[in-house]
């Protein structure tokens, strides 16, 4: 009876180590295309439609050298995700906008998809983290 005991505790241990084990990526967004090396890029990884350019998961800053930028983000889940991002031309730590929330500022999306009367929409720049894929993602 005590060995059964045993193997069932081992074995209960063994799934949930495999579920606590979940792998986990990186992307490297390569960002180019930037008129100056002036200020810093906001970049933003959002995980769901609802939360798309509201709530990201993850944000970097990074800087402009050369007009191009790299950022990564690590300990990634598989799952579909989308990129935005900004540069912050003149340093102000936001994002400047026009009437009507027109950005002033340049602005980037992953796929590199773009807005109609509006936004882009998650679904148009969503991209999957898998097993099956490198990722490295390429924005102007």
């Amino acid at each position: 009876m005590q060995r059964l005991i045993l193997l069932l505790i081992i074995f209960m241990l063994n799934c949930f180590s495999s579920i606590l084990a979940q792998e986990t990526y990186s992307i490297t967004i390569d960002f180019s295309g930037m008129k100056s090396d002036k200020g810093d890029l906001y970049v933003a990884l959002y995980d769901s439609e609802d939360n798309f350019l509201k709530n990201p998961v993850k944000g970097e800053i990074v800087k402009v050298n050369d007009k191009k930028a790299v950022a990564v983000f690590k300990n990634i889940s598989s799952g579909n995700y989308a990129i935005s991002a900004f540069h912050d031309e003149n340093d102000n730590k936001k994002m400047d906008t026009k009437i009507f929330g027109i950005p002033k500022e340049p602005i980037g999306m992953s796929n590199d998809a773009k807005g109609f009367f509006g936004p882009p929409k998650f679904k148009d720049a969503k991209f999957t983290v898998d097993k099956n894929i490198s990722l490295a993602i390429t924005i102007k």
